[in-house]
């Protein structure tokens, strides 16, 4: 694999950083993780934006513009010869002195990355699990790599890829799958952990509430217990790899998975847009856009 590093494409055997980036040393990083579709990165300046609120949040200085990073985008998927894929694209803080630090971090080490998407489940079976989601250690949750609930949360339920855990907050309310987003339907209308459960606001979450609203149904953001769930008449997970995965079970209770009617109606929208849009404004902008 040849991955981008500091300005420069090089083999990933070749990559380095220094032992004193405080992205190392304090976790003081955040990513996107984001799809190219035959060339097209879906939704990147959705991405963008949230890499800037998370940067800002750290006080690192990391000033781009679009077309620089479309541009890098171009050069690691020629590097690897790929035109869909799964990109990464980190930022940390650079190099420092060892200890804590307050100002702000001028010199971030940027690294990006392509890979061939991994293959994909169709559906997937949904498990409550016991690790609690820990709450956020600012005002909101970022994209960091702060990894260790969610590890121990894999560690639970286990490396089957056709299961995802679903976290509860410490006082029992639901709250997001591990690395997804979390949405039901119950009677026609969607429902979805509200951002004060201390979940991350991810892009694909935002993207499927304006594609909600413009079809005119109506989504609940609140807080939500494990009984309410289970009333569902559809569930599925979200995130900017997977897409959107249909959950055919819930514990020990069966559900339509992929042949969840609306599910299936948000599934075949995405597929029309995923090639085309770069933010949720051109779902705003363009009447009609939405063909199903």
């Amino acid at each position: 694999m040849f991955i981008y590093i500091n300005g420069k494409i090089v083999k990933q055997e070749e990559a380095q950083i220094s032992p004193f980036d405080h992205g190392y040393l304090y976790g003081l990083g955040v990513f996107e993780t984001f799809r190219v579709y035959d060339g097209h990165p879906f939704l990147i300046d959705d991405h963008l934006m949230r890499l800037r609120v998370g940067l800002k949040e750290l006080n690192i200085l990391f000033e781009y513009k679009r077309d620089e990073i479309l541009d890098i985008i171009d050069r690691i998927l020629e590097a690897n010869g790929l035109r869909d894929a799964y990109i990464r694209f980190n930022v940390s803080a650079g190099q420092g002195e060892i200890g804590l630090q307050t100002e702000e971090y001028s010199q971030p080490t940027v690294i990006a990355f392509a890979k061939p998407v991994p293959k994909l489940v169709k559906q997937k079976q949904a498990v409550i699990l016991k690790t609690p989601r820990n709450t956020p250690e600012g005002p909101f949750r970022l994209k960091s790599h702060h990894f260790l609930n969610s590890i121990y949360a894999k560690r639970e339920l286990g490396n089957d890829p056709a299961k995802e855990g679903i976290l509860l907050t410490s006082e029992g309310y639901l709250s997001e799958g591990i690395t997804s987003n979390l949405f039901w339907v119950k009677d026609n209308s969607f429902y979805t952990p509200s951002l004060d459960t201390g979940i991350l606001n991810g892009i694909t979450r935002l993207y499927i509430k304006e594609v909600i609203n413009q079809l005119g149904f109506s989504l609940y953001e609140s807080r939500y217990t494990v009984s309410e769930l289970d009333k569902s008449d559809e569930i599925f997970i979200t995130n900017s790899i997977q897409e959107i995965i249909p959950i055919s079970r819930l514990n020990e209770t069966a559900l339509p998975g992929a042949n969840g009617p609306l599910t299936t109606r948000l599934q075949k929208i995405y597929n029309i847009h995923r090639t085309k849009l770069w933010s949720r404004d051109d779902l705003k902008e363009r009447e009609g856009f939405i063909e199903i």
